[in-house]
């Protein structure tokens, strides 16, 4: 059983990629950081010496904080963001417990800016990759949509990282669209991700018969499309949406639904 003001990584792992998710504060210092450069999903590090700065922007959130073990670093920097009036929990056991028990975890050697640029009028790639990163990668990215003919020159501008437009990283690998390189390049392993990836690849490669619910995500994402003039609505629009798939493909998969008749309750 968890200790007061702590959470077990059973209980974090059932809110990481909601959108209800807690800010989730990693403390760990470089030396334990550099030995397994990889964060839990949503996670942003910061120094634990200067956690109290954190206080104003954390007010009447969620928020757990995470290091090595679990221990010192995280405990006192969850008392002094409680001393700040932050309600602020601990994750038992820390990092070391989370890998141990095989959850999904983001290589940060892949992330290079919070500021990213694609083409503008998104579909479906271009909002499936933002949804991905802002609830498993960056929860603070940023995403610019500008003329296609501008988004490389755009990017080196605004020392931004492009995506899903051709030559560069973040993009379309043989069959596999940009959310399927992402979550590969990111090293998220997770079964929900995975389902989710083949129903964005079946949309966004017009290969219906990938997943039965890629007909239904293309619907929807042409739907949004005609719905918003601006694609920052869109894309707000469009995470939502995400959401829902992500849920689906989580914890509902194996539902099903029918109309029950008076005659079929006898």
């Amino acid at each position: 059983m968890a200790a007061p003001n702590e959470i077990t990584v059973q209980q974090l792992s059932r809110q990481i990629g909601l959108p209800d998710c807690p800010q989730i504060i990693d403390v760990c210092i470089d030396e334990d950081f550099a030995l397994d450069p990889r964060i839990i999903p949503g996670s942003r590090r910061h120094p634990f010496t200067k956690i109290e700065e954190l206080a104003p922007e954390l007010h009447g959130k969620k928020v757990v904080v995470i290091c090595h073990k679990g221990l010192k670093l995280s405990q006192g920097a969850a008392a002094l963001l409680r001393l700040n009036g932050v309600a602020a929990q601990t994750l038992a056991g820390g990092i070391v417990a989370w890998a141990a028990a095989g959850l999904p975890m983001v290589k940060t050697a892949k992330v290079t800016s919070s500021l990213w640029v694609t083409s503008h009028r998104p579909k479906i790639d271009r909002i499936a990759c933002p949804w991905l990163i802002r609830r498993f990668v960056d929860p603070s990215a940023r995403f610019m949509f500008v003329s296609p003919s501008q988004v490389l020159n755009v990017a080196e501008k605004f020392k931004a990282t492009p995506f899903d437009v051709e030559d560069c990283y973040w993009s379309h690998r043989d069959e596999f669209c940009t959310f399927d390189i992402m979550v590969k390049e990111f090293g998220i392993a997770h079964n929900a991700l995975e389902t989710l990836a083949k129903i964005v690849r079946g949309a966004d490669t017009d290969r219906l018969d990938i997943s039965p619910q890629s007909a239904g995500l293309m619907a929807a994402s042409l739907g949004l499309s005609r719905m918003y003039k601006d694609d920052l609505e869109q894309l707000e629009a469009g995470i939502a949406l995400y959401d829902a798939f992500y849920h689906w493909a989580r914890d509902a998969q194996d539902e099903n639904h029918t109309w029950i008749t008076s005659g079929s309750q006898k």
